[in-house]
């Protein structure tokens, strides 16, 4: 005797199937009541969480804004997806998939809304002209690892992270299924940054700034308390870049905003101003 589950030859939700979201996954799609999104005074405004994939899209205005570029000016508001927010109605008309981040552009004529990490942080690389090279081959080796983490990072966080942190009950299997590909993804990234500085060649980009949020976090201790598990420091060529762009003053901005957890200095709900950012990191010890 076993206890081997034999799925249904039709799959039906359980009304209570444990986890830590289970309270909002649900198998369709599409609003489940009316609010209209709250609008700041800038062209961009962001709707987000301070999760990896919402720190990917902050960082990049923060990195835009830390390069000159005024017009990067943006409103971030928080969308709390322990609360549903995501499932509004002005949510779900600027992402269909209920999913953070969502950026809406009001610059032009028409607003442009858009939605998924990688897709925003490629639209603003190409509004603005910045952290995308212009020359074919180094561009294509930027999109290439864009591309990668866009394709990668679902294991790490819907996968190894929710296997080993979220999950009700602890597996074997799932966790060290998961945890195997974790780490063969970490040994990807530490052979191409022990041949380049950066993931797309010598230049900071969008690859980094996507990657960073999850695997930087990862390796650094900030993601899932999972770096002793799958022994970081064996990666050295990682920990070097992920520490690098640890530094950087507008990562250090970018991930607290939309963050209502952690320390009180790494926490901004809303963010309007350069100054919201600027007292909230005067806390810092």
């Amino acid at each position: 005797m076993t206890n081997e589950f034999i799925p249904p030859k039709k799959w039906v939700m359980e009304e209570e199937n444990g986890g830590k979201f289970a309270s909002i996954n649900r198998p369709d799609s599409g609003a489940r009541y009316d609010k209209d999104l709250p609008v700041g005074k800038h062209a961009l405004q962001l709707y987000s969480m301070g999760t990896p994939n919402g720190q990917k899209v902050t960082i990049m205005l923060e990195e835009l804004l830390a390069a000159g570029i005024t017009d990067a000016e943006y409103d971030a508001h928080l969308i709390s997806i322990g609360d549903s927010d995501q499932f509004s109605s002005g949510f779900v008309s600027v992402n269909p998939n209920s999913k953070i981040p969502a950026l809406l552009d009001n610059s032009t004529s028409t607003p442009i809304n858009v939605f998924e990490s990688g897709a925003i942080l490629l639209y603003l690389a190409e509004k603005f002209g910045c952290f995308l090279p212009t020359d074919l081959a180094a561009k294509t080796q930027v999109m290439n690892w864009l591309f990668w983490l866009q394709g990668s990072a679902p294991y790490l966080g819907g996968g190894f992270g929710h296997f080993y942190a979220y999950a009700p009950e602890k597996f074997k299997y799932p966790i060290d299924r998961f945890s195997m590909e974790a780490k063969r993804q970490l040994d990807v990234l530490d052979k191409q940054l022990a041949k380049h500085r950066f993931l797309g060649g010598d230049e900071y980009s969008i690859a980094d700034i996507a990657t960073w949020p999850w695997y930087g976090n990862l390796v650094l201790g900030n993601l899932y308390e999972a770096a002793e598990f799958l022994d970081v420091e064996s990666y050295p060529n990682l920990m070097r870049w992920a520490k690098d762009i640890e530094q950087r003053p507008a990562v250090a901005r970018g991930r607290i905003i939309n963050r209502t957890w952690g320390e009180e200095w790494e926490q901004l709900a809303n963010r309007h101003s350069a100054e919201d950012i600027d007292n909230v990191l005067k806390r810092q010890p």
